[in-house]
């Protein structure tokens, strides 16, 4: 079975609640427990809405096409089937910005 790193950044098949239809994005991996699912945030090229979304600022160097925006308020678990390829991997700066903002989110948890 593959095997995630928290940082991943990876191409997903995402399904549509209720549908059969899917569309390929760009997601982070959060966790990886070593079962068939990894817990995933999801990457957009939408701009930044809310005081959980972490604009990548190395996002060539991280595998993307396009500046990006990590929302971290929308997290799936997918089953790793649906993980198409792993297109690269988050760089310190902008993990560290992740990190900082998880914590923040989660820190009343």
């Amino acid at each position: 079975m593959t095997s995630y790193n928290p940082g991943d950044l990876v191409l997903v098949d995402f399904p549509f609640a209720g549908s059969a239809v899917s569309k390929k994005r760009p997601a982070l991996v959060l966790l990886d427990t070593g079962d068939a699912d990894v817990v995933l945030a999801r990457i957009t090229t939408q701009s930044r809405k809310s005081n959980h979304d972490v604009a990548m600022t190395q996002w060539r160097a991280s595998g993307l096409l396009g500046p990006s925006i990590v929302r971290l308020h929308k997290i799936v678990t997918s089953e790793k089937v649906q993980v198409i390829r792993v297109l690269g991997t988050l760089q310190a700066t902008d993990r560290q910005q992740v990190a900082t903002v998880l914590h923040q989110t989660f820190a009343n948890w």
